[in-house]
């Protein structure tokens, strides 16, 4: 059984505790917005959901890594990576400069 208040998850990219039920709080996809996107409050751009896909993505392979049989996160994981890799074709056909800062940004592409 999990509790309310059970932090264990120590997140790659910035060492900071983040609550396992409650990975992605709004305050985070505020601040996610706020960098990528065009405000805080702006959450239809491209740029804001590939970006919030990206944090989703990091934070499900890191789970994955530790808990490789669990299956469901696995195909939700396959998922998100699909929906970024739709947003970033459509990015990338309609402007390709908002395309290549977004990948340069979040050094999606090597």
């Amino acid at each position: 059984m999990l509790y309310k208040n059970f932090t264990l998850f120590l997140h790659p990219e910035n060492k900071n505790v983040i609550n396992i039920n409650m990975y992605i709080t709004s305050e985070i996809k505020k601040d996610i917005f706020k960098e990528y996107g065009k405000s805080e409050l702006d959450s239809g751009s491209a740029e804001g959901q590939v970006a919030l896909f990206t944090f989703r993505i990091k934070h499900l392979t890191s789970h994955l890594k530790i808990n490789n049989k669990d299956k469901a996160t696995e195909r939700s994981l396959v998922r998100l990576v699909g929906k970024r890799r739709k947003l970033l074709d459509y990015l990338k056909n309609n402007d390709i400069e908002r395309y290549r800062a977004i990948i340069k940004t979040l050094g999606l592409r090597k």
